[in-house]
């Protein structure tokens, strides 16, 4: 169990979130490594994960794409192993990403980990998103500039970094130390020591994302067929002019295709996106066998790609979203079901009743039988 330490999320999200970057020391008192580089080599290898490694010797960098058969051409001088989406692959790491929980679940994008050896890194950089960098093992020196205009470069195709910038931070990071910043402030990190560092990311779409996401759902509808319609139309002296009155009118008819449900249901599908859902396979288990399973005492397994949410409803039941799965329920549900949405496996509460545990199998039957949830006996 990770749980920050002298840490007031609300005070936080008042004076930094998105604002201005903080150190915050010892946040994780004795903090515990995930994982060793061994096992994030290991991690590397595998197919299906974003891996890359970064090395300098002097003035000349290089990045190299994984997965790795072999790491020997690449780990000389200054090197850094970086794994995203290691939260797909490790039950603590969903530990770990509970303890900002104080951050709505789908802002929250990904867990990459680094290691460095020393004098490595990725060079002064920007992000256009938040990230809570961990110190694990290891220490390492992080500088982090004011909010500005900077000039960008590549010292490699694949490598995008800024000019130096003045550090309003200038700190060694120990094991358990976090370091908060917000999109658009620079930062550079350089291992002191071989370190381990955990970045929990957040998701920022910009508006072509949304915009691309919202055009591809439309285009599987059926409801969004509406026309556009001028029956006052007025001859004009000059017909290629598209009027004002009617440059409203388009915006008008698109505006409407975001008041219906249609809307409702892609938002929820992208908050929630994972990104194997293309893997799901359904299967027939019965309700009852279900429920004698965790009457039991019986442990169910999430599949850590996926990130359940729903939205602000006034009905008393809502529609929970997994990426292109979802299912209604009675919100009364939604107390036992956030735990079972936050951690890697859930096992039914001694207090709960049968009589609750009865509506809670019902409700989430089709997300078992689709694999979002597994049993696993001991």
């Amino acid at each position: 169990m990770y749980q920050l330490n002298a840490f007031n999320p609300q005070q936080f999200l008042q004076q930094h979130w998105q604002k201005q970057p903080l150190l915050i020391r010892g946040g994780f008192p004795g903090f515990v490594d995930l994982l060793d580089e061994h096992d994030l080599a290991g991690l590397a290898q595998e197919p299906d994960i974003d891996a890359r490694i970064v090395s300098r010797n002097g003035n000349n960098w290089q990045v190299a794409q994984g997965p790795f058969d072999d790491f020997a051409p690449h780990c000389h001088g200054q090197w850094s192993l970086l794994v995203q989406g290691v939260d797909l692959y490790l039950d603590e790491a969903t530990e770990l990403l509970n303890a900002f929980n104080f951050i709505p679940r789908w802002r929250i994008d990904d867990l990459m980990v680094s290691y460095s050896v020393p004098g490595a890194g990725v060079g002064p950089h920007l992000d256009q998103y938040d990230v809570f960098i961990i110190q694990g093992k290891g220490r390492r020196h992080w500088q982090v500039g004011n909010k500005g205009q900077y000039t960008e470069h590549r010292p490699h195709p694949m490598l995008g970094q800024v000019e130096p910038f003045e550090p309003i931070i200038d700190a060694v990071l120990e094991p358990g130390d976090i370091l908060y910043i917000p999109p658009g402030f620079p930062h550079c990190g350089e291992a002191i020591e071989p370190s381990l560092n955990y970045s929990v990311g957040f998701r920022a779409p910009n508006q072509q994302d949304l915009l691309s996401s919202l055009a591809d759902f439309a285009l599987q509808q059926e409801g969004l067929t509406q026309r556009y319609q001028d029956p006052d139309l007025k001859s004009r002296t000059l017909s290629g002019e598209v009027l004002g009155s009617e440059v409203e009118r388009i915006r008008e008819l698109l505006q409407a295709s975001l008041q219906g449900p249609a809307f409702t249901q892609w938002l929820g599908s992208f908050l929630s996106r994972g990104p194997q859902e293309e893997s799901i396979e359904d299967a027939e288990v019965a309700l009852d066998e279900v429920f004698e399973y965790l009457q039991n005492g019986n442990a169910l397994q999430r599949r850590l790609d996926f990130k359940g949410i729903w939205l602000e409803s006034d009905s008393p039941q809502v529609q929970l979203h997994l990426g292109e799965l979802n299912i209604q329920l009675n919100k009364n549900l939604l107390p036992h079901l956030e735990p079972m949405l936050a951690h890697a496996s859930w096992v039914k509460p001694s207090s709960m009743t049968g009589e609750t545990l009865m509506q809670l199998c019902q409700a989430i039957l089709p997300l078992i039988n689709a694999g979002v949830w597994e049993p696993i006996e001991d």
